[in-house]
């Protein structure tokens, strides 16, 4: 009984915070810093467009409940490279090696999902819906259905016509400390807190071996002993071998964050947020409640997908997500 009551207070702080965030998006008119971008963008042009996105992302999430993780991810590597315009989609052509075939590009899940919405969309509303808000949405959506913060976010990205394997540079390396995550993040204009809440988006989802056995060659003193032995373990077959960030890898929770208290953090950068007296009192604070961490979150996440954003005639809509006009 505690646990279901527990469950429920959650549940519904999780619904006020959700509200209170909507209030304060209607007390600023719609509007969030670009002259386009709006809530209500396809109100008229493409009025069931959230609609299609979520059944689609609902639909591939219930076959597959991993590639809530693979849809958020493609929404940071999107943002972080070009800004938030669709160009981590593109593919490489024999002229032009495109993001996605960069080193931490490879391992990016969830086009097929994008694709599938932006057929759909082309055959009810052709030329209207660009793939950068496709991607937005996808993220937003995956986020809900593995229970996470449900929030809205303004519409009316352009695509970019640019996408290439050397701006992947401006991706966070899963070696950084918390010094070096906050620089990176500052310079996309997001905040400490920000980058701590964002990083809880590795509630869901699995890193490859490759990406921590950095970590497995000598005793690391931020590293706790048995859960040392766990990576070992995941690590014995090999640098594609995975290992769940948390203990509840398809639920968006804090877990995450409780993880990282008893040094169960599986990146560098995941462990570097408790270990960094500069971010230690967040995560600290994400641990102790979920309805804090929700609520940073999303705010967090409707920032970063403003981030260099395309308007009117510095992008296009596509009419295929893989390919420039």
């Amino acid at each position: 009984m505690y646990k279901t009551s527990l469950k429920t207070w959650k549940m519904a702080m999780s619904n006020f915070l959700t509200v209170f965030l909507l209030i304060e998006v209607v007390a600023c008119g719609f509007r969030y810093g670009a002259d386009e971008l709006n809530m209500n963008y396809y109100f008229m042009s493409c009025p069931f467009v959230e609609p299609v996105v979520q059944n689609i992302v609902n639909n591939a999430l219930q076959n597959d409940p991993t590639l809530a993780a693979g849809l958020i991810r493609l929404h940071f590597h999107d943002c972080f490279i070009e800004g938030c315009d669709g160009s981590v989609l593109i593919e490489s052509t024999k002229d032009n090696k495109a993001e996605k075939d960069s080193p931490g590009n490879l391992s990016l899940r969830g086009f097929e999902v994008i694709d599938a919405i932006k057929e759909e969309l082309e055959s009810r509303c052709p030329g209207v819906v660009s793939c950068a808000d496709i991607v937005a949405l996808a993220a937003r959506d995956a986020v809900s259905f593995a229970g996470g913060p449900v929030y809205d976010i303004p519409k009316g990205r352009k695509d970019g016509r640019r996408s290439k394997i050397e701006d992947t540079i401006n991706l966070p390396f899963p070696t950084f400390n918390a010094s070096q995550l906050i620089t990176a993040f500052g310079r996309r204009g997001l905040s400490p807190i920000e980058m701590v809440a964002l990083s809880g988006a590795h509630t869901l989802g699995v890193a490859t071996c490759g990406s921590f056995k950095n970590r497995l060659s000598q005793v690391d003193p931020t590293l706790d002993s048995e859960f040392s032995k766990t990576l070992s373990k995941t690590c014995s077959s090999g640098d594609k071998a995975v290992q769940p960030f948390d203990a509840t890898r398809n639920d968006f929770d804090n877990v995450y964050y409780n993880g990282l208290l008893r040094k169960n953090g599986v990146l560098t950068t995941d462990q570097t947020l408790f270990t960094s007296p500069q971010t230690r009192n967040i995560v600290y604070a994400y641990a102790m409640n979920q309805a804090m961490f929700f609520f940073d979150f999303q705010r967090a996440m409707v920032k970063m997908g403003l981030i260099d954003v395309k308007e009117g005639s510095n992008g296009e809509v596509r009419q295929n997500c893989r390919i420039i006009n």
